[in-house]
């Protein structure tokens, strides 16, 4: 089982959130587009949608800053952690969807970053 097993479950959300949470100075991003994150997001979450990743990466000035991202299900996230780490991120980490997600939701009726 081990790697394999590990590899099939994929990343728990709600545990990653609790590393985010203790870890200092850490950004959680949501990649979704700004509609999908104003029906709900992650408390704390910024809205950086992929289609922009890279050109809003610059505005993380510490490319050794820890970042979480999460999308829906974990596919845009971990194409958006295949960017950061292209443009010399070095603690950048795909915590899954927002799907899997149990806590409460925060909603938005203002402009998403």
């Amino acid at each position: 089982m081990g790697i394999f097993s590990t590899f099939m479950k994929g990343t728990d959300i709600n545990e990653s959130l609790k590393v985010f949470n203790s870890t200092k100075g850490a950004m959680l991003i949501d990649v979704r587009d700004p509609k999908e994150y104003g029906l709900g997001h992650i408390p704390g979450a910024v809205n950086m949608p992929l289609g922009v990743i890279e050109a809003r990466s610059a505005e993380i000035k510490d490319k050794s800053t820890p970042i979480f991202l999460y999308c829906v299900s974990g596919g845009r996230a971990g194409q958006a952690a295949s960017i950061l780490k292209s443009k010399g991120f070095t603690n950048v980490t795909n915590i899954g969807g927002i799907n899997s997600y149990k806590g409460q939701k925060e909603k938005s009726t203002g402009r998403a970053f």
